[in-house]
C-alpha cells in the first residue's frame, strides 16, 4: 500500500497528475462550478497517460541504443517514470476489481 503512495508523488512530482485535482475526485467542486470529472474518464485519461509515457521511455531508449545523443540518464529516468506510472494505474486496477467482487458478494 506504502508503493502505491510512494509511486502517486513521484508522478505528481514529475509534473504527472493524470488530470486529477483533490475534491474534484469526488465530484464536491464549488457551486455552479466544474462537478469533477467522472470515475471512467479519469481512468481513461489515467490510461492515455500511461501509454504516453511508455512510448516516451521506448523512444528514448531507442534513440539511446541507436546512439542518437539520448544519455543514459534521461532514458533511465524515462523508464522509471514510465514503470510507476504502470504500477499505479495496476493498483488501481487490483483496488477497483476488489471493490467490484467484494460488491458482488453482498446480499441484499
Amino acid at each position: 500500500m506504502s508503493d502505491m503512495f510512494v509511486g502517486s508523488s513521484a508522478l505528481a512530482a514529475s509534473g504527472s497528475s493524470f488530470g486529477v485535482k483533490g475534491p474534484e475526485i469526488l465530484g464536491t467542486g464549488e457551486a455552479g462550478g466544474d462537478k469533477g470529472t467522472p470515475f471512467a474518464g479519469l481512468l481513461q485519461s489515467m490510461v492515455k497517460e500511461t501509454a504516453a509515457l511508455d512510448h516516451q521511455a521506448t523512444t528514448t531508449v531507442n534513440g539511446m541504443l541507436s546512439g542518437q545523443g539520448v544519455d543514459i540518464h534521461q532514458a533511465m529516468i524515462a523508464t522509471q517514470k514510465a514503470d510507476m506510472a504502470f504500477e499505479l494505474a495496476l493498483q488501481v486496477r487490483n483496488k477497483a476489481v476488489g471493490a467490484y467482487q467484494q460488491m458482488m458478494g453482498m446480499q441484499f
